[in-house]
């Protein structure tokens, strides 16, 4: 269960390594064993107050203009990235001091310029894949459970869920529950059709929750949504730790941040915020950075 809790994969496949760093973490941090629920949806929980602390302080957040090529100077370093334009919009290309790549690690290898492909620093980008995983959200007639935690399932197709109705202000309803799954190891199933991954969900619920789901009364799925991810994280198995890049390229004005870059918090989405964290810091220790006039 742990295993497809951390990356996604069977046990047999993940790398001992993230297991026990977990473990490390869960026994040695003195809240390692807490577990937080963002209080609401992404977007506007998440994303969108991120995007108010960048415009209000003179920043720009550009929606619907994906990275079409990353433009070189005749040394190598950058010159631009080539912004298309989708759903309406121009593209462009916007020049900058310093250029970094969030982008997960498999649509980032497909945007590497020719001449970058061979340096070792970029090549070891070869042995990183994504993996697939499903995400799962199912709203009930009624009340499952009332633990407000994150759970590990017993299921082979379920890897953990929580009860939203309990975890999550958003959501709350004393009356009802909303559970999101994780449906890992996902490789077998991402193309099947959004039905078929529900009544697999179902069946295996059935399990769980017995109680629920035989007899006369059985509690009634009201709505049911699917969000299929074919790369997240990086997966995690034997030998790719020494893979991993750091956030500061071999390119002067160039950076990485994603989990898969060199942090301690591994394929996570709080490894990816932490490799954000190091990555600002790279920028700023840069020689390219002290060519920046600083802000009045």
């Amino acid at each position: 269960a742990m295993a497809k809790a951390l990356n996604f994969i069977d046990p047999d496949e993940i790398s001992s390594t993230v297991v026990l760093t977990a473990l490390n973490r869960f026994l040695q941090e003195g809240d390692g064993s807490k577990m937080a629920f963002l209080d609401g949806n992404p977007p506007q929980r998440l994303c969108q107050p991120i995007v108010d602390y960048v415009c209000e302080r003179g920043g720009e957040v550009h929606l619907d203009a994906p990275l079409r090529e990353i433009e070189l100077n005749a040394d190598g370093s950058v010159s631009g990235f080539r912004i298309g334009g989708i759903k309406g919009k121009e593209g462009f290309t916007l020049q900058a001091d310093a250029y970094v790549s969030a982008l997960p690690v498999d649509p980032f290898k497909l945007l590497l310029p020719e001449p970058w492909k061979e340096m070792p620093y970029f090549k070891k980008l070869d042995g990183l894949n994504g993996v697939p995983v499903i995400n799962i959200h199912l709203w009930f007639d009624r009340k499952l459970t009332e633990i407000d935690h994150l759970l590990f399932s017993r299921s082979p197709l379920l890897s953990v869920y929580a009860d939203m109705s309990n975890t999550c202000k958003e959501y709350e309803d004393p009356e009802r529950s909303m559970l999101e799954l994780v449906f890992a190891p996902a490789k077998d199933w991402i193309g099947r059709s959004d039905d078929d991954i529900v009544a697999a969900t179902m069946e295996e619920l059935k399990r769980l929750f017995p109680m629920h789901f035989t007899g006369d009364d059985q509690a009634k799925l009201r709505k049911a949504i699917v969000v299929k991810t074919p790369l997240s994280v990086y997966k995690t198995v034997p030998g790719c730790q020494q893979l991993r890049p750091d956030q500061t390229s071999p390119i002067p004005n160039f950076f990485l941040a994603g989990d898969y870059t060199m942090q301690r918090y591994l394929a996570s989405m709080e490894g990816a915020v932490l490799s954000g964290k190091l990555c600002a810091q790279a920028v700023a220790a840069a020689p390219v950075a002290a060519a920046v006039p600083a802000a009045a």
